[in-house]
């Protein structure tokens, strides 16, 4: 199965159980009076309305190069991540202000309604349901190295965070009496919190690959150790990195030997660039400029 189908197939199962989720919340938030579960439903439709984003820019995503884009289009996948982090930092805004309106009602002595048992017992499916698709998820995203995939498993994972945050909630608000209600909107503001500090980390990495930051300074120093594992090859320099999607690029200067013939430099080269696409992926672009070795 090729990579974009499989990506598809696992966003595919992760919008059934969002769908599912969602619905069972807003039901269970609604009839059960708990703002925590209406937030956490708002929270499932953004997982649903991501799913959608992931499966259109996959498709994009998964098309080779071409004249317009020399490169391909890797990074299609990097603006779905971004948008991702676009629409979790949305609703974490419009939870909070929820809630927070409810706050600001209960200090000026409005009595809030306890919420019910239904609420509670979608709070506790939600959490596990959610924490399968995010295993799910996650161990196929490192497979296929899928960055888009990774921010959809770590959006499965803060649902079923703040899902426990609603549970606790709403349980406090059930089983401690009519003056702990306020709980139930104070997890609800917690769920909020929650997704702001998921939603930060994707835009953050998303950003950064969006404007061609370099791989990780480790990542980096493996490059150079590779090349220099090479005979007659010697002060890799001017090195540039950067994330495509799920690719990455390389340029390099190395210097060789003055005295060695246009043919053997190329195939020196060609080694070097065979080896780095073995441990980065055979669509790593490589690029690398050599230049003869500094007379002593």
């Amino acid at each position: 199965m090729g990579r974009a189908r499989e990506i598809y197939k696992v966003t595919i199962v992760g919008s059934i159980g969002n769908v599912v989720l969602l619905t069972f919340k807003f039901i269970a938030g609604f009839l059960g009076h708990s703002s925590a579960m209406v937030a956490d439903a708002v929270h499932s439709l953004s997982d649903f309305l991501t799913d959608i984003v992931v499966l259109a820019f996959v498709h994009v995503s998964a098309k080779p190069q071409d004249e317009s884009h020399d490169y391909g289009h890797g990074k299609f996948e990097t603006i779905a991540s971004f948008l991702i982090g676009l629409a979790l930092i949305a609703a974490a805004t419009g939870i909070m202000f929820s809630g927070g309106v409810k706050l600001i009602d209960w200090m000026n002595g409005e009595q809030l309604p306890a919420p019910d048992m239904l609420a509670l017992w979608a709070a506790l499916i939600s959490i596990v349901v959610k924490e399968l698709l995010y295993h799910y998820t996650i161990a196929r995203a490192k497979t296929l190295n899928s960055q888009a995939m990774m921010a959809n498993a770590w959006h499965h994972r803060s649902d079923a965070l703040s899902s426990i945050a609603t549970a606790v909630g709403i349980g406090g608000a059930i089983w401690l009496g009519d003056r702990w209600t306020i709980l139930d909107p104070i997890a609800s503001m917690l769920v909020g919190l929650m997704l702001v500090k998921v939603a930060i980390e994707l835009l953050k990495t998303s950003v950064g690959e969006l404007t061609d930051c370099s791989l990780p300074e480790e990542t980096e120093r493996e490059i150079e150790r590779i090349i220099m594992e090479f005979p007659d090859v010697t002060e890799p320099h001017n090195l540039r990195t950067r994330r495509i999607g799920n690719r990455i690029a390389i340029e390099t200067h190395i210097r060789m030997d003055g005295n060695l013939s246009l043919h053997e430099s190329h195939e020196r080269a060609t080694a070097i660039e065979r080896k780095l696409k073995q441990r980065f992926g055979g669509k790593t672009h490589v690029t690398i400029h050599v230049e003869p070795k500094k007379s002593c």
